[in-house]
């Protein structure tokens, strides 16, 4: 599944996806993001691919778009975005299998905004974070002023577009933008390790959580709670386990308790 701009390793169940064009900082050109998305829809095709992880290059992990070609960039992946049968409501197709994003380097603008098409972050220590479309002279179009406020809050969000600077990992990591923060070295492990975590559970289950998430988390209020509770009652009428649950109750009190 491997193409030049995008390499791809399996290990086990997990699929690692990176971005590779180091010379250029991964920035995103209109055929990387489509080669992207192939691999992608690939890999979520496939029963065997319970996780993925994305990752870039060193000495980045994307640069946000080329900007020698950025009109010409942005209009084309726009345009590539809404073909097809998979329509993108991002950086990255609608998938099923949850994508962890390995943060490495600078994750900029468009950079940024594919990075926020994952499930959550891991970070390297090197990860900085920016949203530089108000430098650069364009407005967002992969979500960015719909994901990143959501994770760090509206005003951050806002300080961040607004400015242009820089944010380090360890920011990110007290503002909610990644979920953790590892050593150079130790980052891609750490990701395929949460990757596996991920992929040694039931994928239907794995499937209608996302959904949950990704469906509910556009609700407030009464409306959040309601949808939330009738979508719990539904799963458990119709599709809960259990025989299977009571199966693995010995497990999953051993594994909290290890992690207590």
């Amino acid at each position: 599944m491997s193409s030049e701009l995008v390499l791809t390793e399996v290990v086990g169940p997990v699929a690692v996806i990176t971005l590779n064009r180091p010379d250029k900082r991964n920035a995103l050109s209109a055929e990387l993001v489509v080669d992207l998305g192939e691999v992608i829809e690939a890999f979520d095709a496939e029963d065997g691919i319970r996780a993925m992880v994305l990752t870039g290059a060193d000495p980045a992990f994307s640069a946000g778009f080329d900007l020698r070609n950025l009109g010409t960039e942005l209009a084309e992946t726009a345009a590539k975005r809404w073909e097809g049968e998979t329509r993108r409501l991002g950086m990255l197709p609608n998938h099923s299998t949850p994508i962890v994003g390995a943060i490495n380097g600078p994750a900029v603008t468009g950079g940024l905004e594919l990075a926020l098409g994952c499930d959550f972050l891991i970070a390297s220590e090197r990860a900085r974070f920016a949203d530089t479309h108000g430098r650069v002279g364009v407005m967002p179009g992969g979500g960015m002023t719909i994901r990143l406020p959501a994770l760090i809050g509206i005003d951050r969000a806002r300080r961040m577009s607004l400015t242009g600077d820089f944010v380090d990992a360890a920011t990110a990591l007290a503002w909610g933008l990644v979920t953790e923060v590892t050593t150079h070295d130790a980052l891609l492990e750490r990701s395929v390790e949460v990757a596996a975590t991920i992929a040694g559970l039931d994928p239907m289950v794995v499937t209608e959580l996302r959904e949950m998430y990704d469906q509910i988390g556009n609700l407030t209020g009464h409306e959040a709670w309601r949808v939330e509770n009738q979508w719990s009652k539904t799963w458990i009428q119709d599709r809960f386990d259990q025989d299977r649950l009571s199966d693995k109750a010995d497990a999953i009190i051993k594994r909290g308790s290890s992690q207590s």
